[in-house]
């Protein structure tokens, strides 16, 4: 059963009551509200923006006795909520309870305009009961601004490999809100275990500077005296401007340097679906790391896997704490599925974006890990025939650009991925270009039916074609409309796979399509870091790792940035890379020029040399140095990772803009 919350809009964005109802700090307060209300003869609710039935879900008013419920808005009269049909609020001076419950923040105002009808000997009882704290809050005038939620799930571990090491998490970010004017900028942050505990909170301060923000596994677990942790780092901004959305990279590492990944930040809304989790080869083994969002439990029967286009869904016989985490090995509930098949996750809107890891065995022992995350999948989106029809002014439209790494050293594989619970076909084609942009060939898959899982390896494409074999290229996965039967929503999403040919190491990534480079705008495509569209300009944030690759077998860190066209563009990027310490001070810059439609890879040693790099390793307050890659000209889409010196372990994710 799907939670009755509403998370996030793409017209509205996302919804800052389920944050402020869920909060790991409030959670106490509600439940012992909740227990006090229940010990009650009768109570009523007043309801006026609707959040009584996701509050109720949250923390189970099946025990309350509520005799009534009362609403504002005519429209919501009739309806059943909590088990009793709507009433309107004038109806309250008629009724007698022990207690009202007003389903409100900053209630005065509104208990102000009902306090006529309210019996007396009435105890009135509202959510300002629950608020966080005032020098918790951003915005103190107003308890729902979105700004008072900047909240982000993380996964984080520091626990045994079982070859006698261990393994660690490091969160990468930097203050981004300082551009937008934000001082004195804090991140509360709490350590959750596997049962949902609170094991550990502190605070950090953030200089007011661009500076880099560090948050590493190891240094945590030294600071609580604890030997490992695998759960959750919930991460509240406090004093931000700009956005409420906390933006991260997670590098996942080890003692032993085979394990080396990286992925994207949680996606702060908990979704209905999530698509894209790879069937294990049969080598491997898929974890799915279910991590739940909320102050209630997951009941058993609630989280589901099924193959893509498979309606027979096989579900978790098992419940998950509150903000537990809980370990899910595909095999356990699919045992037959395997590579290139991919599974669907019924998440029910109990989690957010969920990190998966693959582990690679060879003679027994587990050779390699690598981390990624799922996407989320769609539930709003229909088939529109207009994205066929802006084609003549549009150019390709859709596109989801990916890297080519060097052939003589990697693989590059690419799987188209449904992404929305409409899509029943994707018609998909995929280019490749070399660095200059020049098209060295083209692939259509067809119209992939939704079951269809087809991987292509580009080795398979470039058979004999020498042009990538030394240099890295870039392909992209646009709309075939010549194959097309249907409609396409605009909504294309992939999944790629690179691997080391010599020492097996893989990494992966997936993102999703979008319009790059015209003038023209539709529905708000080419998108933008700040503003409206079109999003013609480009501000990445390529984290390092915290070595800076200074000594010879230290890792370097690599990127790949791409300059996808729509339409013709201008011939050449102007690119600027900025070299920061960890307060935030540049320390070295470069421009690099790209070529339009084509790409750059380098590492982050080829472009600063050893003192610039020794002077950015310097960490600051609250963390150590980054890049920022700067373009007022054009948008970039980025690939960035950590590699190590000899190339036989590596990480790779996509990048992140603000």
């Amino acid at each position: 059963m799907a939670l009755d919350i509403n998370t996030f809009s793409n017209v509205k964005g996302g919804f800052p009551f389920f944050k402020a109802a869920g909060h790991p700090a409030v959670a106490p307060m509600a439940k012992a509200m909740v227990k006090r209300l229940a010990a009650m003869d009768s109570i009523a609710i007043y309801d006026p923006s609707g959040f009584a039935p996701a509050f109720g879900q949250l923390y189970g008013f099946d025990g309350l006795p509520i005799a009534h419920v009362f609403v504002q808005d005519l429209s919501a009269l009739g309806q059943t909520v909590l088990g009793q049909p709507t009433q309107a609020v004038t109806d309250l001076t008629s009724t007698k309870t022990s207690a009202l419950l007003v389903m409100a923040f900053d209630a005065d105002k509104t208990v102000q305009d009902i306090a006529h009808l309210i019996p007396d000997g009435t105890e009135i009882v509202t959510l300002d009961e629950i608020r966080l704290p005032e020098d918790r809050l951003t915005n103190k005038k107003r308890y729902l601004d979105p700004l008072n939620f900047a909240t982000n799930f993380a996964f984080f571990r520091d626990a045994p490999d079982g070859r006698g090491g261990k393994l660690h998490t490091r969160i990468a970010t930097a203050n981004y809100w300082h551009r937008y004017g934000a001082s004195n900028v804090t991140l509360w942050l709490s350590l959750i275990d596997t049962q949902g505990d609170i094991i550990g909170q502190w605070d950090m301060a953030l200089p007011d500077s661009p500076g880099g923000i560090t948050i590493d596994s190891n240094d945590i677990c030294a600071r609580f005296g604890l030997q490992e942790i695998t759960g959750q780092l919930f991460v509240h901004a406090i004093g931000v401007k700009g956005h409420d959305i906390v933006k991260y990279a997670l590098d996942t590492y080890g003692d032993d340097p085979r394990d080396l990944s990286c992925t994207h930040d949680a996606n702060a809304w908990p979704a209905d679906f999530y698509g894209g989790l790879p069937a294990p080869k049969a080598n491997e083994r898929v974890l799915l790391w279910i991590q739940n969002s909320h102050p209630c439990p997951i009941p058993a029967g609630i989280v589901g896997l099924n193959l893509m286009g498979d309606d027979n869904t096989t579900w978790l016989d098992a419940p998950i704490p509150a903000f537990g985490t809980y370990a899910l090995d595909a095999a356990d509930l699919m045992p037959d599925a395997a590579w290139p098949e991919q599974i669907e996750v019924h998440a029910g809107k109990h989690f957010v974006r969920p990190r998966y890891e693959i582990e690679t065995r060879r003679g027994g022992e587990i050779s390699h890990r690598r981390t990624a995350h799922v996407n989320v999948e769609r539930v709003d989106l229909e088939p529109n025939p207009k994205i066929a029809e802006i084609g003549n002014l549009m150019g390709k439209g859709f596109l989801l650009p990916a890297p080519v790494l060097p052939r003589a050293q990697f693989r590059s594989i690419a799987l188209p991925t449904p992404m929305a619970t409409t899509q029943e076909t994707l018609p998909v084609a995929v280019l490749v270009y070399d660095r200059t942009g020049r098209e060295i060939t083209r692939h259509s898959f067809g119209e992939l039916q939704r079951r269809d899982s087809v991987a292509l390896d580009l080795d398979d494409l470039l058979n004999g074609e020498a042009a990538l074999d030394t240099e890295a290229g870039h392909m992209e996965l646009l709309y075939d409309f010549g194959v097309a039967t249907r409609g396409v929503d605009g909504w294309l999403h992939a999944l790629f796979r690179y691997e080391a040919r010599a020492s097996g190491h893989a990494a992966e990534t997936s993102f999703g399509a979008h319009i790059f480079n015209t003038a023209l705008t539709w529905q708000g495509e080419p998108q933008s870091y700040s503003g409206v569209a079109p999003g013609l300009s480009t501000r990445l944030f390529l984290r390092t790792d915290p070595s800076m690759a200074v000594g010879e077998n230290d890792n370097d860190t690599f990127c790949q940035l791409i300059y996808p066209i729509s339409t013709p563009w201008h011939p050449k990027s102007e690119t600027q890379l900025m070299l920061h310490d960890g307060a935030g001070n540049i320390v070295a810059e470069t421009v690099v020029e790209i070529d339009c439609g084509g790409s750059f890879h380098f590492r982050l040693s080829e472009l600063f040399d050893a003192a610039a790099r020794k002077e950015a390793a310097k960490a600051g307050a609250a963390g150590s140095g980054y890049v920022l890659i700067r373009d007022t000209t054009c948008r970039l889409f980025g690939y960035h990772g950590v590699i190590s010196h000899d190339g036989s372990a590596f990480s790779l994710d996509h990048m992140f803009g603000f």
